[in-house]
């Protein structure tokens, strides 16, 4: 994997409270460009919150995050907006604009940060379509109007519209059935390979966790408790770990990332 060492996102010691609750304590982390890193966690445990720390959606207590190579704190808005160009973000419902069709959806970040024809934007939209494997004609279609697993194509079309070097996943095949899932997953594997883009994927899938990750970061009391590949996951003494990856619902025995 190339410059597979190189790390596109840096967090350090990070504190994060909601509503006078301390959600992450002290997190540190490290994302790769060219990786695939999952996040897992308990539910509730606030796996969402750091993606939203870092794209400025919540703010942090204490703490450092740099995003290719640059402190995030201090910034000015063309400084701000130079960074967030670089990364895209598929929220876990989609979180599409009802009101507007799906090509406008696409269309939404290149209408805030590039200045382009019309014309252009229509023909980048349909490409960011087709390239998450939906058809053309659903340009004009209105959210309302699709299934859940096209909903997240579109919203993962959107994400990807500025050519991100980082994309973040928020539950991704939350609410997919197994064969939609699988699709996606497939999807993202297929991205990354011919991108080279990093991932940050919060997740509580297993399935995806075996067939997409290379790595995964625990997230546990508030902190990064354990990272590694799936083999070290499934190694690991840890006690949410071991019911999390042998449980009932486990997946031991299948193979990782092919």
């Amino acid at each position: 994997m190339a410059n597979a060492r190189e790390p596109v996102i840096q967090v350090r010691d990070l504190v994060v409270e909601l509503k006078s609750n301390r959600i992450l304590n002290g997190v540190t982390l490290d994302v790769y460009r060219g990786e695939i890193l999952g996040f897992v966690g308990a539910s509730g445990a606030g796996k969402s919150v750091l993606t939203r720390t870092i794209v400025g959606l919540l703010p942090k207590v204490e703490g450092t995050i740099e995003v290719f190579g640059t402190n995030l704190d201090g910034l000015d808005e063309d400084q701000r907006r130079d960074i967030e160009r670089r990364w895209g973000i598929l929220f876990q419902q989609g979180a599409l604009f009802s009101s507007l069709t799906v090509g406008q959806n696409v269309e939404f970040p290149m209408l805030e940060y590039l200045d382009i024809s019309p014309k252009l934007m229509t023909e980048m939209a349909i490409t960011k379509l087709e390239m998450v494997g939906l058809k053309p004609e659903v340009y004009r279609k209105y959210p309302s109007e699709l299934s859940g697993g096209m909903i997240k194509r579109v919203a993962l079309a959107r994400a990807l519209a500025l050519d991100p070097e980082i994309l973040f996943l928020d539950e991704p095949t939350s609410g997919l059935d197994p064969i939609s899932a699988h699709e996606f997953d497939q999807l993202i594997l297929t991205l990354q390979r011919t991108s080279q883009m990093a991932i940050f994927m919060v997740t509580h899938d297993l399935d995806s966790l075996y067939a997409t990750c290379d790595r995964i970061a625990v997230l546990l009391d508030g902190k990064i408790g354990v990272t590694g590949n799936i083999d070290t996951m499934l190694a690991s003494e840890q006690p949410w770990l071991k019911a999390y990856f042998h449980g009932a619902r486990a997946r031991v025995g299948q193979h990782g990332k092919q």
